[in-house]
Order: C-alpha cells, then structure tokens, then sequence
C-alpha cells in the first residue's frame, strides 16, 4: 500500500515527519537511486528506500523507545543543525545516538531548559505535535520587572500573537524579586517560542525559562530523584500510556491517518 514517503520513515523509525521532510529536503533521502521529493508516495513492499545511501526497511526497525531527557541550554531540539550546533542526540550514548531513530517531541528553544521527551514512535510523534494537541506544559519563569495583576490576567486570558490569540493558560505568581518575577506558567499550546513573544509583547521579557513538566510527566516526583541536566531516563508505563490516550482524542479524519499510516 503507497504512502507518502516521510510517513514510511516516522512509521519505520528513522526520524519524525518533520526531520524526515527536513531530511528529504536535503536530499538525504532516495527512492529507486533517485533522490526523494516531499509528498512523494512509494510502496515499501516494491520501492528501495535508502537515507544517506544506505537501505533502510520496516525489519531494520529498532524497538521503540520512549525517553525523557533534562535538556541543557545552550542545545538545540533537533536531530541535525545546519549550524553545526549541538543537538539533544549529542546528549545520548552512541547506541541511542546512531540507528535508533530517537527524536524530540516538539521542542525547546536552545536557551530554554528542561523536560523534553525523545522517541522513535513516530505515530506518537505525529499525535502529539498535532495543532489540535492539549496536553498541559508547565514552565517555571522568571521574567524582567514587576507585571501587575491586571498584566498576569491579561496573559490567562490570551493575547494576540500574528493575529491570531493564544489559547487560555494559567499564570501564577511565585516570587517578586528586587527587579524580576518568577512565575509559573501552563499552557495547552506550543506556538513558536509563545513565552518569550507574549511575555516580550507584555513588557516583561523573559530571563531564564525552565520546563518542568509534561502533563503528568515530570523531571522530578516524590518517587523519582531530580533528572540531572543533561541526562536522561526511559518513560515508565504508566506515563506512555497517558500519551498513547492522549491523542485518541485527535479528531477523527486524523485518526484515520494515524491508523492508515500504521496499516502502510
């Protein structure tokens, strides 16, 4: 059965569909000694696909792995930088780093810290990056100056961002310092960079940002000791199974690509 060729790879595990498109855009990829076009659709059962001139195929698909890495500033969320950057792979031992298929799920901009999962299940990935996701995100802030309640309210309620207004997020003060605030922020959406811009628009620019939950999924629990910076742990059961539900809630023509992308 044809499918479009970044969704063979996310499904094989050799990279989400936005690293496999970046990817196919770099000509990385080749179906049939030619290089690969987005959107172009191949039968796995009859085309050769290769990455980097090398075979790839549903058997050569690792098992899949779910991981929740504390990243460290200065790191970008990608498998690959054109600027020769370091990535969060960079973070990982050479077994996870090389023929694993492990990517970021969304990202943290590099000067942002903290909770990012890592997986090679690229129906999940698809899933959770869906515009329509909601998971909760939880953010600790500290921002320039001293908003007022009326500010903080205004941020609750959703602000305008290219002309089109954030969604509901929950604001809460933590702290007044002698010129900074540091605030708790949760949101239901991960527009670029969406902290740093509102909270600029506002006239507080952001200092340090920090994510320290998930939904559920947190970098430190009264069970689980602080995940140091820059290291990593494997998701326990009980966490993957709040994201596999979360996106049966994807509406239902998404659903049905989820589920033909698994069938091809």
């Amino acid at each position: 059965m044809e499918a479009r060729v970044q969704k063979i790879l996310a499904q094989w595990g050799i990279a989400s569909r936005r690293e496999a498109e970046e990817m196919i855009r770099r000509s990385r990829v080749q179906v049939n000694g030619t290089p690969a076009h987005l959107g172009q659709k191949v039968d796995p059962k009859k085309d050769k696909i290769c990455v980097d001139g090398q075979p790839v195929s549903a058997q050569q698909q690792p098992p899949l792995m779910y991981l929740l890495l504390h990243k460290p500033g200065g790191v970008v969320s990608t498998c690959h930088d054109p600027q020769g950057r370091k990535t969060v792979l960079h973070l990982l031992p050479p077994e996870l780093r090389v023929g694993s298929g492990l990517h970021p799920v969304g990202r943290l901009d590099a000067e942002s810290t903290g909770a990012l999962i890592l997986t090679n299940d690229g129906d999940l990935t698809f899933g959770l990056t869906h515009p329509s996701h909601s998971i909760p995100k939880t953010y600790q802030v500290l921002v320039k100056g001293h908003p007022s309640e009326a500010v903080l309210e205004m941020w609750c309620q959703g602000v305008v961002l290219e002309g089109r207004k954030t969604r509901p997020a929950k604001v809460r003060l933590i702290d007044t310092l002698a010129k900074n605030t540091h605030l708790e922020i949760v949101l239901k959406e991960g527009r670029n960079r969406q902290i740093r811009r509102v909270a600029q628009q506002l006239g507080y620019p952001v200092i340090k940002l920090h994510r320290t939950a998930i939904g559920p999924i947190q970098l430190q629990t009264p069970n689980i000791p602080l995940l140091d910076e820059g290291n990593y742990r494997s998701l326990k059961d009980a966490e993957v199974l709040f994201l596999k539900e979360h996106i049966k809630h994807l509406p239902v023509k998404d659903l049905v690509e989820v589920r033909r992308s698994k069938k091809a």
